[in-house]
């Protein structure tokens, strides 16, 4: 769990990867820890955003974060690419 980062996936793939494998690891921990771990696992630009927000849920961590990666993809500090799986995913635009 502890290597599990974001990359070149979608803030929702992420949290969808994150829910699978805490399921199948049959992992239960308290709120706060899981939120870190989802917090941690983000690409930075948009845990630096995340994180200055106060959360009771990570439901909400997982809304804001998706609502940051969209505003960096409107920006432009996010462009499309493809992985070896054809599925669409986000990468840094570093122009």
């Amino acid at each position: 769990m502890q290597s599990l980062h974001q990359g070149l996936k979608s803030a929702k793939d992420y949290d969808k990867e994150m829910e699978i494998a805490m399921i199948r690891a049959n992992m239960v921990e308290y709120k706060e820890a899981t939120m870190a771990r989802f917090l941690n696992g983000l690409n930075k630009e948009i845990a630096n955003v995340v994180q200055l927000q106060h959360y009771v849920e990570l439901k909400d961590m997982f809304h804001m974060a998706i609502k940051v990666e969209r505003k960096l993809r409107r920006k432009g500090h996010v462009r499309p690419t493809f992985n070896s799986g054809f599925s669409l995913s986000w990468k840094l635009n570093l122009k």
